[in-house]
């Protein structure tokens, strides 16, 4: 692993991307970048970066929720799916999918920030799990759901950029794509700084 933070890395690291593939910026329909929520830190390095070589580049920019991109990996499956992230503070970021036409996921919810308590009054029928916040409260959902949670294995905790590009697809042939100019993650929950600007 590499001990250096994303910021220092990311535009060294698709450069490289774009060497070993032999391929440049013209050759580029448009940039897929993951929206969150998650990580706030991390949203805002990677959605930052994008817009700057939107900008500069000219290329449509597409945004991708990060928990459809989790979810759209179980299409396949016959009962519902609910990504869960650890949002800290003993919340976790959800929502709820089902398989919908043509085998692709249709959320059924919002984007939720809510306590694993919450999330399981919400659970009344098998459910697959899949995400890092099964880490967290994972042991708490068997406990609580028995039979009816479900889990994805741990490779698939986290969203993979293919997932993240199968989701574009379409978008970009629908030509549905963000103004980098104005382009805001999504991070469902306010942030520590914005809770404590309202409070001063």
């Amino acid at each position: 692993l590499s001990k250096l933070t994303h910021s220092k890395r990311l535009l060294a690291s698709i450069q490289q991307l774009l060497r070993e593939t032999d391929t440049d910026w013209d050759n580029i329909d448009a940039i897929a970048v993951c929206l969150g929520p998650g990580s706030f830190t991390g949203l805002r390095i990677g959605l930052s970066t994008v817009k700057g070589l939107a900008m500069a580049t000219g290329i449509p920019l597409i945004g991708v929720s990060s928990l459809d991109a989790l979810a759209c990996q179980f299409s396949f499956v016959s009962i519902g799916v609910c990504p869960i992230l650890d949002a800290r503070k003993n919340e976790v970021y959800a929502a709820f999918y089902q398989t919908g036409q043509n085998e692709l996921m249709k959320r059924t919810s919002d984007y939720l920030v809510l306590s694993p308590e919450k999330l399981i009054e919400h659970i009344d029928s098998p459910t697959l799990f899949v995400g890092d916040g099964i880490e967290v409260y994972g042991d708490l959902l068997r406990t609580e759901l028995g039979e009816k949670a479900l889990f994805a294995p741990a490779q698939l905790y986290f969203s993979r950029a293919a997932s993240i590009g199968f989701l574009a697809l379409p978008l970009w042939k629908k030509q549905e794509f963000l103004d980098p100019a104005t382009a805001v993650p999504v991070y469902v929950r306010a942030s520590d700084a914005e809770i404590n600007l309202k409070k001063n």
